[in-house]
């Protein structure tokens, strides 16, 4: 048996931890600079609030309906993520973390899972304060399918327990296709022309057919749903075969240098993620453009790939070759609303060949990233930093509505008056 865990607007729940006079008011997190709607309570989505939505255009709506609205806080965010996951470790030796927000346990072996399944969603709740549905079942596949249900019909209380086929049949077999995990847009559309719309109708096809459509891959969502064990937990994440660091400023920058800080600040970002799966990168790839939907103003999007001479994680060297590509395709006269990085053609770290002459991994090279990662690691990001960095960060996010980060940032702590 496996149980998929997955926290209930996780983003609008995080913020309501520290805010009790939020517990049932609606609540929306806005994406990067406050730009459109990538998290809803409840509440929200019962007021018709819609994924993806632009801000501005509902502000209004927000007003009036008493809509409280967050900034994205992604670090708070993360924290809560690690406090979720931590004690869901607790409750097998076997889990995998599939997302920010979701994980499989693997329950082979343990009894009573109805319950077992209870006191996971009340303990993490208890524990941490997020809200979770549990959903528990033969495979992964009909795991999430029970999760879906354990959020969807109110009588199962955020936890429903798959034990069997016929049990699997009658709660799930009306459940459009396109809620299926492995289903995506295209398949839903290709098998609603084949009149196979719900759950029901795809478990009835053909192996044969499913293979010759929708080849393994389908074929292995087709077994799960009949309770075939197709698809194995994940131990361990499996290391990214490319990086790419970027985000739009706050507000248009136009000169060399405050890209450049921006673009700095981006790679050493990326630098950092690529050391944590102990990699080295040997194409780097920079881009740089102009905001699209500013109209009336000249555009300009270019970017520019760069092989290195050796493979390497240094923030140093990453951030001396960004910049040399940068000045390739900069170009004066524009106002620029992105930049970005991107780390491809990975090599393991002890596996990094180097050339006569390099300096790119000498010992006290790689002792100073090293301590660079335990300072951030214990004090935070932006702690430590390159000169080429910068101070001033004029492309910082726009963020009107940004909350504390209650657990990470001593300055930040919540303070009770009594």
């Amino acid at each position: 048996m496996y149980a998929l865990v997955d926290c209930n607007s996780f983003y609008a729940s995080c913020e309501k931890v520290f805010r009790p006079d939020l517990f049932d008011k609606p609540v929306v997190v806005l994406s990067n600079n406050d730009g459109c709607i990538i998290a809803r309570s409840p509440e929200a989505k019962a007021l018709g609030v819609r994924m993806g939505e632009p801000y501005f255009k509902r502000k209004q709506f927000f007003t009036q309906n008493k809509i409280v609205v967050f900034s994205a806080n992604f670090t708070l965010y993360g924290d809560f993520s690690d406090r979720v996951m931590q004690v869901l470790s607790t409750f097998t030796p076997d889990i995998e973390v599939y997302s920010i927000d979701e994980s499989f346990l693997d329950l082979h072996g343990f009894s009573d899972l109805e319950a077992y399944g209870k006191q996971i969603k009340e303990t993490v709740y208890q524990y941490v304060g997020i809200p979770v549905g549990v959903g528990i079942a033969p495979t992964k596949t009909l795991a999430k399918l029970a999760n879906y249900v354990s959020k969807k019909q109110s009588e199962y209380n955020g936890c429903c327990f798959l034990k069997d086929m016929e049990t699997t049949d009658r709660i799930c077999g009306n459940i459009p296709i396109a809620e299926v995990w492995g289903i995506g847009h295209r398949y839903a559309t290709m098998l609603g022309r084949h009149r196979v719309n719900t759950v029901a109708d795809f478990k009835a096809l053909p192996e044969k057919w499913v293979y010759k459509q929708m080849t393994v891959t389908g074929l292995r969502t087709h077994r799960e749903l009949h309770g075939k064990p197709s698809i194995s937990m994940e131990d361990a994440v499996p290391p990214k075969k490319a990086i790419c660091t970027s985000r739009s400023f706050g507000k248009s920058l136009e000169t060399f240098e405050e890209i450049e800080e921006a673009l700095c600040t981006f790679g050493a970002n990326a630098a950092r993620k690529l050391r944590r799966q102990k990699g080295c990168t040997s194409i780097i790839s920079v881009f740089l453009e102009t905001n699209p939907f500013q109209f009336g103003t000249p555009q300009y999007n270019n970017s520019q790939t760069i092989h290195l001479p050796c493979p390497t994680d240094s923030t140093l060297v990453i951030n001396q070759y960004a910049c040399y590509a940068l000045k390739k395709i900069f170009r004066k006269g524009y106002y620029y609303k992105k930049t970005g990085i991107i780390l491809t053609d990975f090599t393991p770290r002890q596996e990094q060949q180097l050339d006569l002459f390099s300096t790119f991994s000498s010992p006290k090279h790689r002792k100073i990233m090293d301590a660079c990662d335990k300072l951030t690691e214990k004090y935070g990001i932006r702690i430590v930093k390159t000169a080429r960095e910068g101070t001033q960060e004029p492309f910082k996010m726009r963020q009107n509505n940004l909350s504390q980060r209650y657990t990470t940032r001593i300055s930040e702590l919540l303070v009770i008056k009594i």
